[in-house]
Formats: structure tokens, sequence, C-alpha cells
């Protein structure tokens, strides 16, 4: 996450900065406050936390402790919710949720001893995490347990009958809350992570590809 300031800003005028997030650059938001600078470097965070083609018009907001959205930093246009979080509090890092995983984090936040959801939800938390527990979402105490990465399929999965580990990993994914109805698929990294085989690339037997040579 970039904040650069508009070398155009003239001395004792507001400041104007821009957020730039992988390569990307957003609407600019007026500096005139610590209000609004605070509030830019928060749209900035919310926005790491997916991947572009849904962060750029999906609604910036912050979450109270109920799972609510408490304050909109900015609207968008499709039904994605990126959050800023809070990277001082264990538990509440950058996110961006569908509208079906938007309902999964309000069934924990008000302890329900099961999720709702009637679909699978989605949740990107590409800037990593910090929680209490692997094996239930409702431990609120325990030592903060460092997470990279990941993305997440918010529907019950069965550990056992998927033959996935149930342990934490920095690469390939586990099963998350096995034991309980919150179980869901966790997937280390970002689904961009490898080399993309486009047509044309040779083939290597060992599972790896090459750029295509030229042929005369």
């Amino acid at each position: 996450m970039l904040l650069a300031q508009q070398s155009s800003a003239k001395a004792g005028s507001p400041a104007n900065f821009t957020a730039a997030v992988d390569g990307h650059s957003f609407p600019e938001v007026p500096m005139d406050r610590d209000h609004d600078a605070t509030k830019a470097v928060k749209i900035a965070r919310a926005m790491r936390a997916g991947p572009i083609q849904i962060t750029q018009n999906a609604t910036v907001a912050e979450m109270d402790d109920h799972g609510n959205l408490a304050t909109i930093l900015r609207q968008g246009t499709n039904e994605w919710i990126c959050v800023p979080g809070n990277e001082n509090r264990i538990g509440d890092p950058p996110m961006c949720v569908d509208k079906p995983g938007l309902q999964w984090f309000k069934d924990i936040h008000a302890g329900r001893p099961a999720p709702t959801i009637t679909a699978p939800g989605l949740c990107y938390m590409l800037c990593g995490a910090t929680q209490h527990s692997n094996d239930t979402p409702f431990d609120h105490t325990s030592p903060a347990l460092p997470i990279g990465p990941h993305w997440m399929v918010l529907w019950p999965f069965d550990a056992k009958h998927c033959g996935l580990p149930t342990t934490v990993r920095d690469a390939g994914a586990w099963i998350m809350f096995s034991q309980t109805p919150y179980a869901y698929l966790h997937i280390c990294g970002t689904p961009w992570d490898g080399n993309e085989y486009l047509p044309g690339d040779e083939v290597i037997w060992n599972m790896r590809y090459s750029r295509g040579r030229a042929t005369t």
C-alpha cells in the first residue's frame, strides 16, 4: 500500500493523495484533515486484502464488534465488502468478503452454534491475519496465532471425508475449525501463485511450463 502525495499541491493548500494498490491507482481523497488521511489509509489497506477485480468496485466499510457494518468509507457497486480491520487487534485483519461470507462472520460474532448461510461464502485475506485458535472461532483469550496470506471457502467441510489436514500450514490448504459446524476450507497464498500456462507454451513433463520457442 502506497500513499503518494500529489506534487502539484501548493504550500498551505489541502494535499491530495492517491492510493496505489498493486500498481493500480484509485480516486484521490482530499487530505484537508487528519480524519480524511486516516480514511484514505483505511480504504487502501482494505483494498489490499482482495484481488483488484473485486476490490475496485467493492464497498469499503468498517465492521463493529458484532459483525455489522458500522461506517461506510466508500460505497461500491458490487456485492463485496472490504474492511480495513485493525492490525493492532488479534482476529481483526483486513479482508474482502461476499454476502454469504459476511453472514458467516455475523453468525460467529453473534455466538450462534452454527452458521446460517444457505450457500458457500468467499473471503480473501491476502494481507494475512492473526487469530486466537485454529480449533474454534470462539476463542478470545489464547495468544496470537499468525496466519499468512490466504483465501477461504466458507462452507461446512468434513476433513476426514476430504482427506485434508487440520493443522496450520504455510502452504497448501487445510480445514480450519475442523471439529465445529464452522469448519471451512482455508487455502494458503493467492489463487495467482505459480506460473500461468498459456496456449503455445512448451510442456515440460515435471508439471512446470516454459515459454514456447520461436520457430523458423
